[in-house]
Formats: C-alpha cells, sequence, structure tokens
C-alpha cells in the first residue's frame, strides 16, 4: 500500500475542468516533482493535497484511508503536513518568532521551542538573522524562513509550489541545496511544483508531467526526459527534433524511417506504413565535416543554417531537408570552424532516437 494515493481526482473552477483523472501513488519518504506549462494544474493538485479545497471527484487516500470523506478527517490530515507558497509568506515578527510560531500553537514549551528553532536556523543557515524581522530579509532569505518553519512542526509530508520562482540564481541555488539536505536528512516525503526541469531532475526521485489538468507521464528523469510519452511531452521537456517521418521497413524491430525525403535507421515496434515522429535530443547529434566511419548508421549530409554561441556551448542548426538541431562545444566549433553555409553531417545513433506515435 502506497503511503499517498490519489485516485481519479478532479476539480472545476466556474464549470471549467482544472483537474480530471489525476491517479498518482507516492511512497513515504519518496520525493516527487510536479512540472507542466503554467495553468496545467499544479497549484491546484496542491491544493487539494493540503485539505485547502476539496475535490471535485475523485479521492485521497493517506495510509488506506480517505482523509477526503470528512472535515474531522481533513482537520488530521492538515496537521500532518506543512504547506510552502511560491511566494513566501512570513509573518510580521522576527525569524525566530516566525519558526516558533507552529510550535506553539502545538503546546511545546520554551526550552523545547529554542532548542528546535535554533537547531533549524542552523539547518538553514539563517542564525545570524534570528532576532531580525523576517519582513526586511530578501526574497530567497524570506523562503528559507517559510521553509523553515514549515519543518519546525516534523510534518510527515512537505508541499512546495515553485520554492525558486522569482530568485536569482544564488538564492535559487541555495533553496535547492536546502531542499536536497531536507530531504537527504529528514524522513520526509516531499510534493513539489516547478517551472524548472532541471531542478525536478535534480531533487525527485518521481517526475510527474500535468498538461491540461491530466497527468500524462509519470517515470523517473530519464523515462521523462529521454523517452516522452508523446509530442506534448517531448516538446515539454525540451526535446527540440521532433520529426515526422513514415515507417518505410521494420526488420525484426530494425526500421528504416523516411523523414523529408532521407532514410534515418532506428530501433521501433511500430511497422511500416506507420506515421511516427522521431524524438532526438540535440546533445546527440555528433557534427562532423566528413562521412566518418564509425557505428553511428545515420549519418545525415547538411548545410548550417544558423549558429549561437551560449557560453561554453553552441547550438546549430543543420538544414538536412529537415531542421536539425546539434550541441557542441564552443572549442569544438572553434576548431571545425563551424558557420552558417558550412556543409557538415549529422551523425545520430540508432539507440539515441526515440519513436512515438504521430499525432494530429
Amino acid at each position: 500500500m502506497a503511503f499517498i494515493e490519489l485516485k481519479n481526482l478532479g476539480q472545476k473552477r466556474d464549470g471549467r475542468h482544472i483537474l480530471s483523472g489525476v491517479n498518482l501513488s507516492v511512497e513515504r519518504g519518496e520525493s516527487v516533482a510536479l512540472i507542466g506549462p503554467t495553468g496545467a494544474g499544479k497549484t491546484t493538485l496542491l491544493r487539494l493535497l493540503d485539505m485547502l479545497d476539496k475535490p471535485a471527484t475523485g479521492k485521497i487516500l493517506i495510509d488506506g484511508v480517505n482523509v477526503t470523506s470528512s472535515e474531522k478527517e481533513r482537520l488530521a490530515t492538515r496537521r500532518r503536513m506543512a504547506f510552502v507558497l511560491q511566494k513566501p509568506v512570513v509573518f510580521n515578527l522576527s525569524v525566530y518568532e516566525n519558526v516558533a510560531y507552529g510550535l506553539k500553537w502545538r503546546g511545546l514549551d520554551r526550552h523545547q521551542i529554542r532548542e528546535k528553532v535554533n537547531h533549524i536556523l542552523e539547518t538553514v543557515e539563517l542564525t545570524k538573522y534570528s532576532k531580525r524581522n523576517a519582513r526586511t530579509l530578501s526574497g530567497g532569505e524570506m523562503q528559507r524562513v517559510a521553509i523553515a518553519r514549515a519543518i519546525a512542526t516534523s510534518p510527515e509530508v512537505l508541499l512546495l509550489d515553485e520554492p525558486s520562482a522569482n530568485l536569482d540564481p544564488v538564492s535559487s541555488a541555495k533553496i535547492e541545496d536546502l531542499i536536497s539536505k531536507i530531504i537527504r536528512e529528514n524522513a520526509i516525503t516531499v510534493i513539489m511544483a516547478t517551472h524548472d526541469m532541471a531542478q525536478g531532475q535534480r531533487l525527485a526521485h518521481k517526475i510527474c508531467v500535468l498538461v491540461n489538468g491530466e497527468i500524462v507521464q509519470t517515470g523517473n528523469a530519464q523515462q521523462i526526459f529521454e523517452l516522452p510519452k508523446n509530442r506534448e511531452v517531448a516538446e515539454f521537456v525540451g526535446m527540440e527534433n521532433i520529426l515526422d517521418g513514415v515507417v518505410a521497413t521494420n526488420k525484426s524491430g530494425l526500421a528504416v524511417i523516411k523523414v523529408g525525403g532521407k532514410e534515418i535507421e532506428t530501433v521501433t515496434k511500430f511497422g511500416a506504413g506507420k506515421e511516427v515522429s522521431l524524438c532526438i535530443r540535440p546533445e546527440d547529434v555528433t557534427v562532423a565535416l566528413a562521412r566518418l566511419s564509425s557505428s553511428a548508421r545515420n549519418r545525415l549530409a547538411g548545410t548550417i543554417s544558423w549558429v549561437a554561441f551560449n557560453g561554453p556551448l553552441c547550438r546549430l542548426e543543420i538544414d538536412c531537408g529537415f531542421p536539425l538541431i546539434a550541441l557542441v562545444t564552443k572549442r569544438s566549433a572553434v576548431e571545425m570552424k563551424l558557420k552558417r553555409g558550412v556543409k557538415v553531417y549529422g551523425i545520430i545513433k540508432v539507440v539515441s532516437i526515440h519513436v512515438i506515435e504521430r499525432q494530429d
């Protein structure tokens, strides 16, 4: 039995479906990232988990108990959870008093509160700010106060809504490190909504992709980012090369697919005549000036149509009769004199191509 189970969960707002048919299992101590475009329903799902709203359909089970069945169950469940909002909410009190707030409500004595708050302030690296008014801190520091206040009550479940949104890179990295530390050191289940896909990869054991209020794919980082279930997921996770084609032949799983007048070999279950889309990550395209002999079966001739440098990397597009995006190091691009108009080969291994059914 999973610790948390969502069964056919749905929510409506103004007669419109915000969530529909959401099913999800979360194990105790697991960290889960909810990713998806703006308006996909991530925050709505967190609010349902925190019992702030009632679902229109379905139920939430914790340890096998339907916690949406009564107000008594809902209240008891809220005491087992903590929710940190996207915009940090801090009281007009000192940092110390902010963190101590929930502990006072739970009846801990002054000595217990002092010991626990001091330990948590050390964990979030805010000890030197303990006497400062929390509202005078920076955005990143206020977010750390909000997280500290949330974990002070030792919740079983920590819910985070875009924990590093609108923060500068340094503050964002500190929040990420803090969340990682909490996950590592505490027997706590973490469910977070994030627009930052790389953050989801780094922090979560499991990733759920929400699109239009539905969970369209659940899996680990490799499954989500390298093996997207459909075109919607592929586009959202940054699979820049999505090439439409038709399976010409398939012999024992090794297929030849016609794309833009060229043939690409890959492994797939789809048979001859099937309309498909090939998903290829830019970093899996090797750029060469000659048709090198290698184990890669696909060597696509083309001409560079544009080049863009970004720090130590170089992103370029090869016109092969269809656009093919490749990612190489800046050093390689300079050494190979890659620029617009240069003829090159885009080399792709069979195993680097993920095939999905084409969507109309």
